[in-house]
């Protein structure tokens, strides 16, 4: 979500009617229609996010064979997005509620891969199984100690006047990319970049195992329902001064491009479940005895 950061002392800034609430719980300055549009469609983007990973939790615990229904690089495509996100809300100096966001898609994705290892080294013992562990407690431990981190560190920005949304504008122009911008921006396209790939091997792998079983269709259809949120909050929230429509989606493109993407593919893996609803995976397929 693409919130402006005002210090404590910077309300009398935010004129036309902005909400308290939203100041007070969020510090963001929601001056019109469409920056409460955009802050409620954010938030209704988080809980879908949220509640994505539990279905799959579930599924997993009852079916036994999440090693096999989802792709490893599937999930290591999924750490390595979230990963990115985290470090860029603390790069950038985020909201709170965005960094500690960010932190909870760590934590998930670290439950779903640790599943995913524990039931292929239930069924297949292997030597990697304790260098593997202690990559995911390593990865733990810098997720939850980022946001101390930010805590220690962070710096509140100046405020900003409030412009309104405008299709047509003369005064706007492009507004520059600053130093710390330029390094959102590359840690952003390779968040998106990490969140699309990640979806070919899972649709591979369903592809070849004609079946979706084991996999919880929640999943995708609450990921697929935030991504649709995230996107319009970010189309929703009113230009910076001084910002022209033009260059508010281009400064927000790399996140555009991952939500929307990532949108298309899980339609495709949607298309997938539809198509394999009654086929079972290609090993329960095969006779017990050669014939």
């Amino acid at each position: 979500m693409v919130w402006v950061k005002l210090g404590s002392s910077n309300f009398s800034s935010c004129p036309n009617g902005s909400s308290q609430w939203i100041w007070d719980v969020l510090g963001e300055c929601a001056q019109d229609a469409w920056d409460k549009a955009s802050v409620g469609l954010g938030l209704l983007s988080i809980l879908c996010f949220a509640a994505s990973t539990f279905p799959q939790y579930i599924k997993a615990c009852k079916t036994g064979n999440m090693d096999q229904a989802l792709s490893l690089w599937f999930l290591l495509g999924w750490i390595g997005g979230d990963s990115c996100n985290l470090i860029g809300s603390f790069l950038a100096d985020q909201l709170p509620l965005q960094t500690y966001t960010a932190v909870y898609y760590v934590l998930a994705d670290l439950l779903m891969l640790s599943l995913y290892f524990y039931y292929k080294f239930k069924k297949r013992p292997s030597p990697w199984s304790a260098p593997i562990n202690s990559l995911l407690l390593f990865i733990l431990g810098v997720a939850c100690a980022t946001p101390l981190l930010r805590a220690a560190g962070s710096v509140a920005a100046p405020g900003e006047a409030f412009q309104g949304r405008t299709l047509l504008s003369v005064g706007p122009s492009n507004k520059p990319f600053t130093r710390k911008e330029i390094i959102g921006f590359v840690i952003g396209s390779v968040s998106s970049a990490l969140y699309l790939f990640s979806r070919l091997p899972q649709i591979r792998t369903n592809f070849l195992r004609k079946s979706t079983q084991g996999i919880s269709y929640s999943l995708f259809a609450l990921v697929m329902l935030g991504n649709t949120l995230y996107g319009l909050s970010v189309l929703l929230k009113n230009p910076e001064e001084g910002q022209s429509e033009g260059s508010y989606v281009l400064h927000h493109l790399p996140w555009l491009v991952g939500s929307l993407g990532v949108l298309l593919l899980d339609t495709i893996i949607s298309v997938q479940f539809f198509l394999y609803r009654h086929a079972a995976p290609s090993s329960e397929r095969q006779p017990l005895l050669p014939s």
